[in-house]
């Protein structure tokens, strides 16, 4: 009777975090579409933008998120994937092994503003890249990083051991077993990952103020050691430096708008992958 009452007050419990969770989305989206909906424009969305940025568009922060974002994961992801591989593949267990992800699982823990002085230290005054795209999309690839390692060691974790046995018997090496077999079985949890990491990625300012965005930039990058704008910056500079701050307002809740379609819009795609992919396996 007791066992009962426990797990209905727990369920109940994880019923109504899900439902705060939930209705916080939804107001907050609502709360956004109200006041912005009305400046997203087919202009808005393919101009740089104008007079002070009071008017015209944000089409080179669109584009600079999008940059940023696939770059992070273009960073993230191999690095990641190896990472995870050797932790739980090839790693003896142990001391060091423990330490190890107990470094990795804080690091996923530390405030973007860090990673963004680390990437401005490291990559743009050590290595003198300097305020660019490639700055940038390391110091996100870095900051996404201990998320991507975790989702995909739990990933490989959660493939059947029968699965490397039956490879191994036969006759496949070790390696031949872990690309051929392993990770493709342990795919859609690692997209998974990459999911979380892209999400992330396209909504932090902290790390791209100090490596890669600037303030006013209206035309597009021709490399990637070029400057660039991006949407999380762009509405910090409207909410808090611009010269016409409430005259922008309504741009400030259009680029909100934007940045969150935008999110979605990579998200949606990365999960309609993973569950082809799955269903490719089955």
């Amino acid at each position: 009777m007791i066992r009962k009452l426990q797990q209905h007050v727990f369920f109940n419990l994880f019923r109504a975090a899900a439902t705060v969770n939930a209705a916080a989305l939804i107001l907050l989206t609502g709360f956004i579409l109200l006041k912005g909906w009305r400046a997203v424009t087919w202009t808005f969305l393919t101009q740089p933008p104008l007079d002070s940025m009071t008017r015209g568009g944000i089409l080179p922060c669109i584009v600079g998120t999008l940059v940023l974002s696939l770059g992070a994961m273009g960073v993230a992801m191999p690095v990641g994937v190896a990472s995870a591989v050797y932790l739980n593949e090839y790693a003896c267990g142990g001391r060091l092994l423990r330490i190890i992800r107990l470094g990795i699982n804080n690091l996923a823990g530390v405030p973007s503003i860090v990673f963004g002085l680390f990437g401005l230290s490291f990559f743009v005054i050590y290595l003198k890249i300097g305020v660019s795209i490639l700055a940038g999309a390391l110091t996100l690839g870095v900051m996404t990083l201990p998320v991507m390692i975790g989702a995909t060691e739990e990933a490989l974790k959660a493939v059947p051991d029968t699965y490397r046995e039956a490879s191994l018997a036969l006759g496949a090496t070790k390696f031949q077993t872990i690309f051929r077999v392993v990770l493709p079985a342990a795919m859609p949890g690692i997209l998974t990952g990459g999911i979380l990491g892209l999400s992330r990625a396209a909504g932090e300012t902290a790390p791209i103020m100090f490596t890669a965005a600037v303030f006013f930039r209206p035309d597009l990058p021709e490399s990637i050691f070029d400057e660039i704008m991006a949407l999380p910056y762009h509405i910090y500079v409207l909410a808090t430096a611009g010269t016409e701050i409430e005259k922008t307002r309504p741009l400030q809740y259009g680029t909100s708008l934007v940045l969150i379609a935008l999110v979605l819009g990579m998200t949606l795609a990365a999960i309609l992958y993973r569950t082809r992919l799955r269903r490719r396996m089955r």
